[in-house]
C-alpha cells in the first residue's frame, strides 16, 4: 500500500539537494579498480613465481637422484644406496585405506544432516562442531589416534600400525568431506526434489536417483582436497608412533588368495593392515634433518616421488568427476 504523503515526482525528478550530493566520480572510481586490480595480479604473480622456484629448485636437486633403484631400495645408512619403497608402500597402504573408509563415512553423514536430520538444537550442535574441527590443527588428530586406535583399540589395530595411521587421516578429513558433500547437496535446485515427490518417491529415492547422481562431481571435488591433505601429514602420525626407519613395507599376499584363502586374509591382516609403517613426508623429513648433502638430494627426489603420487591421484579422481559430469 502506498503511503497517502508519498511524493511519486521524487522517483523522476529529484531535489536540488539529491543531485548536488550525488557525485559519480567515475575517473576516481575507474583509478581504484585498476589499482585493486593490479594489487591483485601482483599478489598471484608472486605466490605462483615463489612456487615455480620451489619446484624447479627440488627439479634441479633430485631428478639426477630419481632412478628405478631409488624407488625400490629400502632406506639405508649409505645415502647412495638409500630408497624410498618402504614410505611409498606405506603412503599407498594409508591412502587407500583413507578413501576406502572416510569417503562413505563422510558422504552418508552429509547425506543424513542435509537431506534427513530435523532442524533442532541437537542437530545445530553436531553442525557447529564439524566446522569447527575442520580448523583444528592436525596434531590434536594424533593425540586423538594415539588414545583411540594404538592403545584403546589396541587388539583390533595392532597398535603403532597401518590401520591406526589411516584411521587417524580419516578423522582429519572427515569435516572436509563432510562439508563439501553438504554444500553439494544443497547447491542442486529444491524442484528436482519436488518433483520426485509428486511423482510418488520416497525421499531416500529422490536423494538416491536424483540428487546424490547431479552433487556427486561437488562431492568428488572435496574429497579430492581432503585426500591431498591427508597425503602430506607428517605431525599426526609421527604422534601415533609412525617410525622413520622401516626397512620392510606391508605385505600383500597376491599369490595365496587362491591356494590358502584363509591364510592370506590372516597375513593381509597381520602383515599389512598391522604392520608398522613409514610415509613419504616422514621419510622425507628424516633425510631432510640430516646434515649431509647426499641425504638433501635424497629428500628432493622423495618430494618428487610424493609430487607425482598425489598428481596421480588427484588425475584418477579428476577423470572420475569429469566422467560423472558428463554422463549427467
Amino acid at each position: 500500500m502506498i503511503p497517502p504523503n508519498f511524493d511519486r515526482n521524487a522517483l523522476v525528478d529529484p531535489t536540488p539537494d539529491a543531485q548536488e550530493s550525488f557525485k559519480p566520480n567515475l575517473s576516481d572510481r575507474y583509478r581504484k579498480d585498476l589499482l585493486f586490480q593490479g594489487l591483485t595480479w601482483l599478489a598471484v604473480t608472486i605466490a605462483i613465481t615463489v612456487l615455480v622456484v620451489l619446484v624447479v629448485d627440488t627439479l634441479v636437486d633430485g631428478l639426477p637422484r630419481l632412478e628405478w633403484s631409488f624407488i625400490t631400495n629400502f632406506p639405508s645408512r649409505r645415502a647412495q644406496n638409500a630408497g624410498i619403497y618402504a614410505a611409498l608402500m606405506g603412503t599407498i597402504w594409508v591412502m587407500m585405506i583413507v578413501a576406502l573408509v572416510s569417503f562413505p563415512l563422510g558422504v552418508g553423514a552429509g547425506i543424513y544432516l542435509e537431506e534427513f536430520a530435523k532442524d533442532n538444537w541437537l542437530t545445530r550442535l553436531i553442525e557447529i562442531n564439524i566446522s569447527n574441527l575442520a580448523g583444528v590443527p592436525s596434531i590434536i588428530y594424533g593425540l586423538l589416534g594415539l588414545a583411540a586406535f594404538v592403545r584403546l583399540l589396541q587388539p583390533m589395530t595392532g597398535g603403532r600400525s597401518v590401520l591406526s595411521g589411516a584411521l587417524t587421516l580419516v578423522l582429519l578429513i572427515l569435516p572436509i568431506i563432510i562439508v563439501s558433500t553438504r554444500e553439494a547437496l544443497r547447491s542442486v535446485p529444491d524442484s528436482i526434489r519436488w518433483a520426485g515427490f509428486a511423482l510418488g518417491s520416497t525421499r531416500w529415492q529422490v536423494v538416491r536417483e536424483q540428487v546424490l547422481p547431479i552433487a556427486l562431481p561437488g562431492i568428488l571435488t572435496g574429497t579430492i582436497l581432503g585426500l591431498s591433505r591427508a597425503i602430506g601429514e607428517t605431525a599426526p602420525l609421527i604422534t601415533i608412533g609412525a617410525l622413520t626407519y622401516v626397512p620392510f613395507a606391508p605385505q600383500f599376499p597376491v599369490g595365496e588368495w587362491l591356494s590358502n584363502p584363509v591364510g592370506a586374509v590372516q597375513s593381509f591382516w597381520q602383515d599389512g593392515m598391522q604392520s608398522q609403517f613409514t610415509v613419504l613426508p616422514i621419510q622425507i623429513y628424516n633425510w631432510v634433518s640430516r646434515p649431509q648433502k647426499a641425504f638433501h638430494t635424497n629428500a628432493a627426489a622423495g618430494i618428487i616421488v610424493l609430487l607425482m603420487v598425489l598428481l596421480a591421484m588427484n588425475s584418477l579422481a579428476v577423470l572420475l568427476r569429469n566422467w560423472l559430469q558428463k554422463t549427467r
